[in-house]
């Protein structure tokens, strides 16, 4: 006859993927029952109701329950920790540098996001990362982008040739000093495609945060994927990001993305420093006047939205993108975000 013991044992080869810890441990199994026909019924707490990973870790329960002599069948719902539970899992596993990095002092975390791609986020992030050297903080990038790397282009940082010692991994540095780790600079190839399932991204973000040698940083930006799913929550999960940044462009379709955006934040109590609407207008080069090329602007009512009083519009510079498509954004000037840098 199958017991509770026997279900909770075979259930702690489940793990959960982003917190690499089974979720018998994480006090993730609610409500078990057992029927007198061996039909056994739970509730899969998630850390969060929106987990992408949850159907995984339900399939790989269920098989596991299955295979006890004596189970007839397995009905799992889902369910939510409760605040509490949830910081008591995430005060335990809080991330910690490891004696390998016992040397990097990191002041900030600040991660840049949107729930929408095209909305120029890592130029955001670069321009940024520039404008914080020139106002004499040091800097670091850390692309949470694995799949889909911009940011050594940007910066003309060559594919390959990074090198480890036995305390870590040496990331690249720009020409003014910015420290970069992304995925590009371990490829021979920048047009070599990193065809990676979620949990290997998930992994190779959290080497990028403990064995990457970043030294003493004032503010380290991440520059995140589009959307809510596995890098997004590794990162919020095993980082500890003191902020973030929404990027946004004024179509409403962009703004609703970054809602949905923020909505995540907001479970994961993280908060939302401020907006740039990037692409926002074209300043006319005869007279000056502004051309709203995509529409009014939805910065002020976005900010509003997410909770933040700090919102920027950024104009459409075709020198911009001119200077990150021959890798020297450093060179570029992006005045208005002026004030998330003297936030930081």
């Amino acid at each position: 006859m199958v017991t509770t013991e026997n279900i909770l044992e075979v259930l702690k080869k489940v793990n959960d993927p982003e917190l690499g810890r089974n979720i018998v441990e994480l006090g993730m199994i609610k409500d078990l029952v057992i029927s007198d026909a061996g039909a056994v019924s739970f509730t899969l707490a998630l850390t969060i109701p929106g987990c992408p990973l949850k159907n995984q870790m339900e399939r790989e329960a269920r098989l596991a329950v299955m295979a006890l002599s004596g189970v007839t069948d397995v009905k799992i719902t889902f369910g939510a920790m409760s605040d509490e539970e949830r910081k008591a899992i995430f005060n335990k596993g809080q991330p910690q540098m490891p004696k390998l990095n016992q040397f990097n002092h990191v002041k900030k975390v600040i991660a840049v996001l949107s729930g929408k791609g095209g909305v120029g986020k890592s130029s955001v992030s670069a321009l940024l990362a520039c404008e914080l050297m020139r106002a004499g903080k040091k800097v670091g990038i850390l692309d949470a982008d694995i799949t889909g790397p911009s940011i050594p282009k940007l910066f003309g940082l060559p594919s390959g040739g990074l090198r480890g010692t036995d305390d870590g991994i040496l990331p690249a540095v720009t020409s003014t000093g910015i420290k970069v780790m992304s995925t590009n600079l371990m490829v021979p190839d920048e047009n070599a495609a990193v065809i990676w399932r979620g949990p290997m991204i998930s992994g190779t973000i959290k080497q990028f945060w403990t064995d990457v040698l970043w030294g003493n940083l004032d503010v380290l930006l991440v520059d995140l994927p589009p959307g809510t799913s596995d890098a997004a929550l590794t990162v919020m999960q095993s980082i500890p990001v003191n902020g973030v940044v929404l990027v946004t462009t004024p179509q409403q379709l962009a703004g609703m993305v970054v809602r949905k955006a923020d909505s995540m934040l907001k479970q994961l109590k993280i908060p939302v420093l401020g907006v740039v609407e990037n692409m926002s207008y074209y300043p006319c080069p005869d007279n000056g006047n502004k051309h709203y090329i995509f529409g009014p602007s939805h910065a002020a009512e976005l900010a509003k939205a997410v909770n933040t009083d700090l919102y920027i519009q950024l104009p459409i510079k075709p020198e911009i993108a001119e200077l990150g498509d021959a890798g020297k954004i450093e060179q570029a000037t992006q005045d208005g975000l002026g004030p998330v840098v003297a936030l930081l």
